[in-house]
């Protein structure tokens, strides 16, 4: 093609061309890493050695974690997104967001049970007969007996150490089949 004439968009040259990339495309591309990159940083060791990491990824996160110094940090953070960006991540953010998924699921049960222990203690029998009607619970004399022990503490101002064993129960009967969430059930 001339050098001066102007290029049809239509002609199959453009599929042959590599596509440009806007300047705010290439920055929304390095803020995605530098943020993938921080959440690497927020992992247990654990968690590290269950992800698709390149042996240079997770050498640098591991000296990350060290560094205490504000800057040198922030440098170190910044060298782990350019190698996040020679790879493709997309397998690894899958498995970031799946650790992350399973950590928003364990905390939603822990604040279902909260929400039914703080229901318990709140409307005593008539809550736990509630429960027991959605629920098999197959102890149901103990619970009753954590309830009553919860709200007498309580009222006499000493240690929750029943409401802790209450808070337990509950997790138990959560882990085994999840709870309905408190607030429907006792919708005003």
């Amino acid at each position: 093609m001339p050098t001066g004439e102007p290029r049809n968009p239509n002609t199959d040259e453009l599929d042959e061309e590599p596509l440009l990339v806007s300047k705010s495309q290439l920055k929304r591309q390095a803020l995605a890493k530098k943020s993938l990159a921080t959440e690497l940083l927020d992992l247990s060791a654990a968690q590290l050695s269950t992800l698709p990491l390149e042996p240079g990824v997770l050498l640098a996160v591991e000296q990350a974690k060290a560094i205490r110094s504000h800057g040198a940090r922030k440098r170190q953070l910044m060298y782990i997104a350019k190698l996040l960006r020679r790879m493709d991540e997309s397998e690894l953010s899958a498995a970031v967001e799946e650790l992350n998924a399973k950590a928003r699921g364990v905390s939603a049960g822990q604040h279902r049970v909260e929400a039914w222990r703080d229901v318990l203690l709140d409307k005593g029998d008539a809550a736990l007969t509630v429960l027991l009607k959605l629920r098999d619970i197959g102890d149901a004399q103990s619970l009753r007996q954590l309830v009553r022990k919860a709200r007498q503490e309580s009222e006499a101002g000493k240690p929750p150490a029943a409401a802790r064993a209450l808070f337990r129960e509950l997790r138990a009967l959560d882990d085994a089949e999840p709870l309905p969430p408190a607030k429907q059930v006792f919708s005003p």
